[in-house]
């Protein structure tokens, strides 16, 4: 959430938060901000010193690890007043039981305040007992997300970004990839699917997929200027970031329907889809119209400008002091 901590008011909010490797220069000259080194041993137990220490107002964004298990045991042993508030970002949260994800559920419970980062994972928080939920999106970077300059280049490109991981589905443009071969097929990511999607391509002979490897967000902006589709077919999501980067850089974008993405319009500023056979129809509709791509471009960026981090921030900004009136009422600045 380094975004959201940059355009925080120092005057108003003192950030506690963890870092490692290169301090993003926004938090480093950020006033009222303490950025703790991860280290390889002992975070937890440095981390519960410091809170101890400095007695913050909000614990942010809980996730499965031990030092929020930690965290939260002790608040409750200790009658804390430090207001808990966590952001519900994974769809998997509807998908596995308790046992697999205890705190996230127990932070579900047990909070001041929740956000989903789209209305889908709002109303699924809520289904699973959530009060005082807020729906709060991820902005979008527009230092690396925007649309290309002029008319759009000459290359007929389908992209996908993402981790190769089996729910990701990436084998289906692979699949899709010899049903177009005057077409260019740019997966941009790594995981534990590439051996088995570079085997794909060998058997279906197909020679227009590019592996790009991780890249960059200024090397993924790029390439999805330099695209026409992007092509999304991952089974399980909460609300993916990259579907609101590519429509700001103005992609079409084929998802699935299931989790409801906000920053995809069905039929507006791409296609929702149910199934891997309408998934397959959608990206025929989009390579045999290219006036429709045009259409559905100019719309997606202008709906991408309501993915705003300032808005974001402000909304934020307003839960947490909501979250920390709640749970105490002192006079200090609210500590993150």
């Amino acid at each position: 959430m380094k975004e959201v901590v940059a355009r925080l008011d120092p005057s108003r909010f003192r950030v506690i938060m963890h870092g490692s490797g290169p301090s993003d220069p926004r938090l480093a000259n950020r006033e009222n901000t303490v950025i703790l080194p991860w280290g390889k041993h002992a975070n937890t137990a440095k981390t519960l010193l410091q809170i101890l220490r400095r007695r913050p107002d909000v614990y942010f964004f809980p996730r499965e690890g031990p030092l929020d298990a930690a965290f939260m045991t002790l608040r409750k042993a200790l009658h804390s007043r430090c207001a808990l508030v966590t952001y519900i970002v994974s769809g998997f949260v509807d998908k596995r039981e308790e046992k697999d994800q205890p705190l996230v559920y127990r932070a579900i419970r047990e909070c001041d305040a929740i956000a989903g980062n789209s209305r889908h994972m709002t109303e699924t928080v809520r289904r699973l007992g959530g009060e005082n939920v807020h729906t709060v999106y991820d902005g979008i970077d527009r230092r690396y997300y925007f649309p290309a300059l002029g008319s759009s280049s000459g290359n007929s490109r389908v992209l996908f970004a993402g981790s190769f991981r089996p729910y990701k589905r990436v084998d289906l443009l692979v699949r899709e990839a010899a049903r177009f071969p005057n077409w260019e097929f740019r997966l941009a990511g790594v995981g534990e699917e590439e051996t088995a999607l570079r085997r794909q391509v060998q058997q279906t002979n197909s020679n227009n997929v590019r592996f790009l490897g991780h890249v960059d967000a200024a090397r993924l902006g790029e390439e999805m200027r330099q695209a026409q589709v992007f092509f999304f077919p991952s089974e399980i999501e909460g609300h993916p970031q990259v579907l609101g980067q590519a429509a700001a850089c103005g992609l079409p974008c084929i998802a699935r329907s299931s989790y409801e993405p906000d920053y995809v319009i069905d039929g507006v500023t791409g296609l929702l889809t149910a199934s891997d056979a309408d998934l397959s129809a959608a990206l025929s509709r989009l390579i045999g119209d290219p006036a429709l791509r045009r259409i559905m471009s100019e719309a997606a960026v202008r709906h991408a400008q309501l993915f705003d981090w300032d808005d974001v921030t402000r909304q934020w900004a307003e839960i947490m002091e909501e979250a920390v009136a709640r749970r105490r009422n002192h006079g200090r600045k609210p500590v993150l």
